[in-house]
C-alpha cells in the first residue's frame, strides 16, 4: 500500500495537468466503485448490510470518500507533492488523538513514541529533498486543505474499526466508497461538463488507470485489512512510509540524489514503525 500510494503522488500531480481535479476524482472513484461492486457481488453476494449500520456507514462514506477526497485533490492541486506528503503524515497522530477521544483503541506509550519519531523522520525527508517548502499563499491554502483531509482520513480510519469486526474489508470499502462517490459525483458535475476530454493524452489516461486501479481499489482494501487485523494506530503509521517510497522512486527512476538528512529521516521512519509494531 505504501509503495502504491508513494508513487501515486507523482502520478496525480502529472495527471492533474490534463484533467480538472474534481473530474479526475469523480471518474476514478466512479469506476473504482463499479469494480468493487462487481468484485463484492461475485465473492460475497452484494452489499447485504444490517439496517442498523446504514446510517453510520453512510456517514463514514461521506467523511472518508467525499470530504477526504475533495480536500486531498484540491489541496494537492494547490501545493507541492512534498508538502502534501508532510501534511498527510500527521494522520497517525490524529488517529491516536481520536482514539483517545472515542476510546476505540487505547494507544500505548510506545505507539505514540513511534508515531512521533516517524513524523519527525518524514520532516527530515522533506527538508533533505531540497524541495520548495517556502510558504506562499497558494501553498498555505493547499497545505491547510490537505491537513483537514488528514483529519478526515484519521476519523474514517478510527471509526471504521467496529464495522470491520462485522464486515469484510471488501464489503466495507465497496459500500462506503459507493455511498461517498455518489455525493462526490454530484459535486463534480460542473467540472465534468467543463473538462476538455480531447485534451487528455495517453499519459493522462495511464495516470488515471494507475490511480483508480492500484491507489484506490487495491490500496483502500489493503488499508481496511490493516485496520481490521492490527488496529487503526498501527495501520496509520505505515502511511509515513509513503514519503520514503517517493524518495526512493525518485532516486531509482529520475536520478535524483539522496542526501544524509534523507537517509536519517528514512531510518527514523523505519524505527518509528518498528516501535509501533512492538507496542
Amino acid at each position: 500500500m505504501a509503495a502504491i500510494w508513494g508513487t501515486n503522488y507523482a502520478v496525480v500531480k502529472q495527471t492533474l495537468r490534463e484533467m480538472l481535479p474534481l473530474t479526475f476524482n469523480a471518474v476514478r472513484f466512479s469506476l473504482a466503485s463499479v469494480f468493487l461492486f462487481f468484485a463484492l457481488r461475485l465473492s460475497e453476494g452484494g452489499f447485504l448490510l444490517d439496517r442498523k449500520d446504514l446510517k453510520g456507514i453512510l456517514i463514514l462514506g461521506v467523511i472518508g470518500h467525499t470530504l477526504y477526497q475533495l480536500l486531498f485533490i484540491l489541496g494537492i492541486d494547490k501545493t507541492t507533492a512534498s508538502l502534501s506528503a508532510l501534511m498527510l503524515a500527521t494522520s497517525p497522530l490524529f488517529v491516536v488523538l481520536i482514539d483517545l477521544l472515542m476510546r476505540v483503541e487505547k494507544p500505548s506509550g510506545r505507539l505514540v513514541l513511534g508515531i512521533l519519531l516517524s513524523l519527525a523522520g518524514v520532516f527530515m525527508l522533506m527538508v533533505g529533498s531540497h524541495s520548495d517548502l517556502a510558504p506562499y499563499e497558494g501553498q498555505i491554502i493547499g497545505s491547510a486543505l490537505v491537513l483537514a483531509g488528514s483529519v478526515c482520513w484519521a476519523t474514517y480510519t478510527v471509526l471504521s474499526k467496529p464495522y470491520l469486526l462485522r464486515y469484510s474489508p471488501l464489503r466495507f470499502t465497496a459500500t462506503t466508497m459507493t455511498l461517498g462517490t455518489i455525493i462526490l459525483d454530484l459535486l463534480a458535475i460542473p467540472s465534468l461538463l467543463a473538462q476538455e476530454w480531447q485534451a487528455i493524452g495517453l499519459e493522462g489516461w495511464i495516470g488515471l488507470a494507475y490511480s483508480l486501479g492500484l491507489a484506490v481499489v487495491l490500496g483502500y482494501v489493503i488499508w481496511e485489512i490493516g485496520v481490521q487485523k492490527v488496529g487503526p494506530g498501527r495501520t496509520a503509521i505505515y502511511q509515513n512510509l509513503i514519503p520514503v517510497i517517493a524518495t526512493l522512486v525518485s532516486w531509482l527512476w529520475l536520478g535524483e540524489t539522496i542526501g544524509g538528512a534523507q537517509i536519517v529521516g528514512a531510518v527514523m521512519v523505519f524505527l518509528g514503525i518498528y516501535l509501533a509494531r512492538r507496542s
